[in-house]
């Protein structure tokens, strides 16, 4: 690949040094006039607004091959993250925000080998054992050449998963790239084999965002960055320390102007903070977040707790996703699952038409015990081709029963990811039974998943019966509840009518004053807690 330098937009870079003394950051990038829209306007990470929080990491070979620089390696990365960052923009809505750098000047700190599944491997490892940096993603770059006809490897839907969110050489952040592109001469970001500055996503990609993020897929997205690594400097979209604002027609040189409460923010409006529901629920298992009354910011994005019933009952909350078998088929196949037969003749098998996973060093398939049968091979009433996700391994499985007077179709197929990871089975936490949930191919109670509590919570009332427990374990308070386990009754006034004559003065300020100390009081903070990658919430 090759990058196009000098692209404007503003990052920020900071850089941890091994095997050599520490660089301090040079200054930001400075915008062209193309690009001047993005400092004089707020973009803030919100409901509408997904940001990205970057880091990278330059291995030896690649340092080398900067001439052993680190300003020159410095500025590799900006204008890679410059160029990607304005792509992201325009075509998905999506700021990318560089918040950390590492380079190996001496040795690699891990195994970077010819093959990239490997290397990939060992990078997640090297990630989740040294990298303490808040990031969505890491980007290795190798500054070799891999035994791969692909441009870069990476895990599909990792960026909010915190074993997941790396990638190496190029940006292949979470779609398939399994898609027709328009351009034929340049080719488009996802696809499989390198082409000449590629500036366009297809429309299918694209597509495949905005649903990844309709399911709960990218929940870290919407959260900024709890600080940059670089000095504060007023004017970079980020309120720092020792700045009231940033940006906003209510801020000058980063301090509020006369009278203002805030500048930007979805919980900011004319220069007054304001209490409503700045991030809708996106599914059954999302939280809708509401503005606290004293920030111009929304709260941290949360979701329920793993175990909430979704879809009417059919099934249960897990990570932010609501997971049935109708929908897991639908979303890898296009249809509905089969019947409840089929998993219970087929799985109970053992055979390449149905099983509980293949059998020891990969030789046979395992027999799914009886209770276990609706938590292995995924069986659907059709099939496409080809799955929607993963690479389709050995052929689409097809066989007919006859149960009850009437035909029944059970087809699946094993759609691998590159990790390894086989979609053409039951996902972790889809129901099987009353009070029971898949985990690993077998059918385990509730119970046995030790699921968190939030106080005032038992097994028959959550909160109080007055509120939604997060993934945080904190309860989110229904209208008129408040405190810790959303027991008390605190109803808030609905605003009177004037009647009479009316009055002169600040009707709207004294409105608003009502609205905002009714809203701190009853609306609990959501603390936001350390970011360790991820996840996202809401359409583009």
């Amino acid at each position: 690949r090759r990058f196009v330098f000098g692209a404007a937009v503003l990052v920020h870079v900071s850089e941890t040094a091994h095997g050599g003394e520490g660089v301090k950051a040079e200054p930001s990038m400075k915008l062209n006039s193309k690009s001047w829209h993005l400092q004089n306007e707020c973009y803030v990470c919100s409901k509408h607004n997904p940001c990205l929080i970057y880091l990278c990491v330059f291995v030896c070979l690649q340092f080398v091959q900067l001439r052993s620089s680190r300003s020159q390696t410095k500025n590799f990365a900006k204008a890679v993250v410059n160029t990607a960052d304005t792509i992201y923009l325009e075509q998905l809505n999506t700021r990318i925000v560089l918040v950390s750098m590492e380079t190996w000047s001496t040795k690699n700190l891990m195994p970077v080998v010819e093959d990239p599944l490997i290397t990939l491997q060992n990078f997640m490892k090297y990630r989740k054992d040294n990298i303490r940096e808040q990031s969505d993603v890491v980007h290795l770059f190798s500054g070799r050449t891999f035994h791969s006809s692909r441009s870069g490897t990476a895990y599909t839907g990792g960026v909010c998963s915190p074993t997941k969110g790396a990638f190496s050489s190029f940006f292949h952040l979470l779609l398939t790239g399994d898609c027709r592109c328009p351009d034929a001469w340049l080719g488009c970001i996802m696809e499989d084999t390198g082409f000449y500055l590629p500036r366009k996503f297809s429309r299918c990609s694209v597509d495949e965002y905005i649903q990844f993020l309709l399911q709960g897929g990218g929940s870290c997205l919407f959260n900024k960055p709890n600080k940059l690594l670089d000095p504060p400097e007023c004017g970079n979209g980020f309120v720092e320390l020792g700045e009231e604002c940033d940006c906003g027609a209510c801020c000058k040189k980063c301090t509020l102007t006369h009278d203002a409460m805030c500048s930007n923010g979805l919980c900011c409006r004319s220069c007054k903070l304001r209490g409503a529901v700045c991030r809708e629920a996106v599914n059954d298992c999302d939280i809708p977040e509401t503005c606290t009354g004293d920030s111009s910011q929304c709260p941290h994005n949360v979701h329920k707790l793993d175990g909430y019933m979704c879809d009417t009952n059919q099934g249960r909350c897990y990570g932010g996703r609501c997971r049935t078998r109708d929908g897991q088929c639908r979303a890898l196949w296009g249809y509905n699952s089969a019947d409840r037969f089929c998993y219970e003749k087929l799985n109970a098998e053992g055979t390449e038409k149905g099983n509980c996973g293949p059998g020891p060093e990969g030789q046979g398939w395992l027999q799914c015990n009886k209770p276990d049968v609706l938590c292995g091979f995924l069986f659907c009433a059709n099939v496409t081709m080809k799955p929607k996700f993963g690479d389709l391994q050995g052929e689409v499985t097809s066989f007919t029963l006859y149960h009850q007077n009437k035909y029944l179709d059970c087809r699946g197929g094993h759609a691998l990811l590159e990790d390894g990871s086989d979609l053409g089975y039951v996902e972790d936490g889809t129901p099987c039974g009353p009070n029971m949930m898949c985990l690993e191919k077998r059918c385990l109670p509730v119970a046995a998943f030790n699921l968190s509590v939030c106080q005032g919570s038992n097994f028959a009332h959550i909160c109080s019966d007055h509120g939604t427990c997060s993934n945080e374990v904190k309860c989110i308070c229904d209208r008129d509840y408040t405190g810790k386990d959303c027991s008390v009754f605190d109803p808030i006034p609905e605003p009177t009518v004037q009647t009479g004559p009316e009055k002169k003065g600040p009707v709207l300020l004294s409105v608003l004053h009502v609205s905002l100390f009714l809203s701190a009081s009853h609306i609990p903070l959501i603390v936001p807690s350390s970011l360790e990658p991820f996840s996202v919430k809401s359409n583009l």
